[in-house]
């Protein structure tokens, strides 16, 4: 959950009222079979995404998938920095630009975390962990009191839900960039690096165990667990899934929030091109009080903050994992948001403050664009086994070829990585030939 968000859900919310919110759903959905299978991998190899693409990839292959990851969290990094800005322009009146260099200060709230020799041990990622659920639980909390002011048509939100009410938009230019900017919002390749990493804090701890000294091509940190031990991979895996599910829930929930209030605060009213997220609380003001903008001003914030916990985590494990080199969480932090940084202030500079949430909305798209060369791995990592020998995973494997499930997971995956790169390739397409007409 970032600002990123805000930008998509309530430009479609404006523009198309509450019929991308099957979007919504579906992304949801997507998000949560990805999530299984960064479950997966993490468990059965003790591997992170990062980690698997530098071992299971070509040398060639692994530097291209790296930078493509590191643009990924540069594009989140640039919505947490301008999200964050416009939250305290909203709040405090603080100009754009000021508030986009305050936001280089998050880090001094990193270092709280993650102590101060920047050491990612379990403590540091439990601290995080319980920061990112306050942080959510004052968005949710926020948007529920924000569902009471706008007192939405519930019978449409419901008709929003249903795969055809966003079909028809499908070949709309604009609804489909709406669409990838959800979809990129919500998903999010870096966390699927984040999610494959974060598992192996819940795995039991071994002790006096060496770290197998296989090839460096095909390394295994296998999990040895018990063969008899009630702990088994798949209890494992489907209790860590059940957690990721409950709070992927959660941020459909916010996510159709927003989405909702944008349909029925501005589309209601006529008002259906409100893109700047100032516009839209300068509206919520004028029609609904002061409340109203205050709250989505504090969930903005809240959004911004909880963005930049999980974005530098990712990055920290995407640097590591594919380059196996070493550096410190609050340098890493400086340098991705310094990267981010530039860009927001020179649009500032050039197009003006306005022209920031066009920026914003990019960043997002930028991240659905991405998405598939996230998913296509992380599939077939999840669905091949590495050779072991430990008894546990073997019979993890063997259960998995018999599991009935086993198919339809492929074919969901598959599935999903196909849809992404169908639509960006049709958002490409319908933006040449509108490029063309134009021309002529």
């Amino acid at each position: 959950m970032d600002p990123g968000n805000w930008a998509t859900d309530i430009e479609a919310g404006s523009r198309y009222g509450y019929s991308l919110l099957f979007v919504v759903l579906l992304s949801n959905l997507m998000a949560m079979v990805l999530q299984h299978l960064c479950v997966r991998l993490g468990v059965t190899t003790r591997m992170d995404l990062a980690q698997a693409c530098r071992m299971r990839m070509p040398k060639w292959a692994n530097l291209p998938m790296y930078l493509l990851a590191e643009i990924a969290i540069i594009s989140c990094d640039l919505a947490e920095v301008i999200g964050t800005a416009i939250a305290l322009k909203l709040l405090f009146g603080i100009p754009i630009i000021y508030g986009v260099l305050l936001t280089v200060c998050d880090v001094l709230l990193l270092l709280a975390g993650l102590g101060a020799n920047g050491e990612n041990d379990d403590r540091a990622y439990k601290w995080l962990e319980g920061l990112v659920i306050v942080l959510m639980s004052v968005i949710g909390l926020c948007f529920v009191v924000e569902l009471f002011i706008v007192k939405p048509v519930w019978s449409q939100v419901a008709y929003g839900f249903l795969p055809f009410s966003s079909a028809r938009l499908m070949f709309d230019k604009h609804a489909l960039f709406s669409a990838l900017g959800i979809i990129g919002a919500t998903v999010m390749p870096h966390n699927l690096y984040l999610h494959s990493a974060i598992v192996q804090h819940r795995l039991p701890k071994e002790e006096n165990v060496e770290e197998p000294k296989l090839d460096d091509r095909m390394r295994l940190n296998e999990p040895q667990l018990d063969e008899d031990s009630p702990s088994t991979l798949a209890t494992i895996i489907n209790y860590t899934t059940a957690d990721s599910t409950i709070a992927l829930f959660l941020a459909m929930f916010i996510n159709a929030a927003i989405l909702i209030v944008g349909a029925a605060a501005f589309h209601a009213r006529g008002q259906t091109d409100v893109q700047h997220i100032e516009d839209a609380s300068a509206l919520m003001r004028e029609w609904l009080g002061p409340l109203s903008a205050a709250l989505f001003g504090c969930a903005l914030l809240a959004a911004g903050q909880s963005s930049t916990v999980t974005g530098t985590m990712a990055g920290q494990i995407v640097f590591e994992g594919h380059l196996q080199m070493q550096m410190k969480p609050w340098l890493r932090r400086l340098v991705t948001r310094a990267v981010a940084i530039v860009p927001a202030v020179l649009i500032i500079l050039v197009a003006g403050a306005d022209s920031i949430n066009t920026l914003l909305i990019y960043s997002q798209v930028i991240l659905s664009f991405q998405l598939p060369f996230a998913i296509i791995p992380l599939t077939i990592f999840a669905f091949t086994p590495l050779p072991t020998t430990d008894p546990a995973l073997r019979e993890y494997w063997s259960d998995r070829k018999t599991s009935r499930w086993e198919p339809l997971l492929k074919m969901s995956a598959g599935l999903i990585a196909l849809l992404l790169v169908v639509l960006n390739v049709l958002y490409l397409f319908t933006a040449a030939h509108d490029w063309l007409i134009g021309a002529h």
